[in-house]
């Protein structure tokens, strides 16, 4: 979808970040209802899309900001903060932002930075439902030339359903994986609103459909070829995703922080002790509110390391070493940042007491945002790919999700 104005670019680390911040607090208000309506948040996300910050990533060549992976991931920290299904929407558009930095022709990416630029956001169609596992692919791109079509069934489409293009991945005539860009409006592609999770709600992130779409050829990625190399775009990619754990844990701590200071009551065994006259000064309060905030700066911290490291490596790993210095770097944070945004949003209950449990705080909102999001990608696999690394120099796997 295009806006009404051509966003500004963004071309400096401070501006990116003040823009993220002011985005999230001009959304803050409304992040429970959202949460409660589970419903496409258009109005959000256009302001998003009109913000500039869609262009951050794009190469200055390209006439964007071409901004690092650091600035990215405390822009994703800070928008996720306050609410991260919001935060999750833009997630494929900075993947495919990478993939046509990296391997977009120069016809695609005067045409989809152009786009973007002017407020035009992508989105993905990756995995899908029914097969073996989520990237069992059944969609398929027949024929050539004017007579190419996009056949198939996706899941999982977070913000394709406000989006301006979307990257579908898709099996060709010759069986190799590529990447179809389609419009949003294209005659063929409909979206459903069919998503009912238990987090992560506005999202909705359903079903996306091509019935027999016409897709330009120019318009077609080798997708398969991005992971015969070394490469960064799961690294990348993933970063993102972290930035929206390591969010969700600091949003839960501000909460946890808020409603014991200004809502809950001590225990009344503290109370009868005299160690304690409000539930802040609980000791057994202070003591456990201390450990999590110090796992959630280590969150923080382990964010910004994997970032500062993926600037070093850049989109162009120079030797499968690099690569998977930077895969290696940000499945440790991913693995920790989600165990800590479900243990904090869980452990706010034992800090609040029972009040916090009333759903018109809508507290558990952070629990089920962690739990919904860190289940589509088992931090397991993440812990074993760093062992195997740090024991036996085996490198992780060289695909997009790591």
């Amino acid at each position: 979808m295009r806006t009404a104005t051509r966003p500004r670019v963004i071309a400096t680390a401070q501006d990116a970040i003040e823009a993220a911040r002011r985005y999230a607090e001009s959304i803050a208000a409304g992040v429970i209802d959202r949460d409660r309506a589970g419903a496409v948040p258009a109005a959000e996300l256009a302001a998003f899309d009109a913000s500039g910050l869609l262009s951050i990533t794009v190469p200055r060549e390209h006439g964007g900001g071409g901004l690092p992976a650091s600035v990215l991931a405390e822009v994703g920290r800070l928008v996720a903060f306050t609410d991260p299904a919001v935060a999750q929407a833009p997630q494929g558009h900075f993947l495919f932002v990478d993939v046509l930095a990296v391997w977009g022709s120069e016809e695609q990416q005067r045409r989809l930075f152009g786009d973007v630029l002017a407020g035009g956001r992508l989105s993905n169609a990756l995995a899908e439902r029914g097969g073996r596992h989520a990237q069992d692919l059944q969609t398929r791109l027949r024929g050539s030339g004017a007579r190419t079509r996009l056949q198939g069934r996706k899941y999982y489409c977070t913000g394709a359903i406000t989006a301006r293009w979307i990257g579908v991945s898709a099996l060709d005539d010759d069986g190799r994986l590529v990447l179809a860009f389609t419009e949003r409006d294209a005659e063929g592609v409909k979206i459903d609103e069919d998503w009912n999770a238990m987090g992560q709600r506005a999202t909705v992130s359903g079903t996306a459909v091509f019935d027999d779409v016409a897709v330009d050829p120019a318009l077609v990625v080798p997708y398969e070829s991005a992971f015969a190399v070394p490469q960064q775009l799961g690294a990348r990619a993933q970063l993102w995703h972290t930035a929206i754990q390591v969010g969700i844990a600091g949003g839960a701590l501000a909460d946890a922080a808020a409603f014991v200071t200004g809502q809950a009551r001590p225990f009344f065994e503290a109370t009868r002790a005299g160690w304690a006259s409000a539930a802040s000064t609980d000791p057994h309060v202070i003591r456990r509110f201390g450990e999590m905030a110090t796992r959630v700066a280590a969150a923080e911290a382990l964010l910004a390391s994997a970032a500062a490291t993926l600037d070093e490596v850049t989109r162009f790993p120079r030797d499968a070493a690099q690569a998977a210095r930077g895969s290696v770097a940000v499945a440790q944070a991913k693995a920790f940042g989600s165990a800590v945004a479900v243990e904090v949003a869980s452990d706010l209950f034992a800090l609040a007491g029972a009040s916090a449990a009333d759903e018109k705080h809508d507290l558990s909102r952070h629990w089920r945002n962690a739990r919904t999001h860190a289940s589509h990608d088992p931090a397991d696999w993440k812990y074993h790919h760093v062992g195997n690394y740090l024991l036996n120099r085996v490198p992780p796997p060289n695909h997009g999700q790591i």
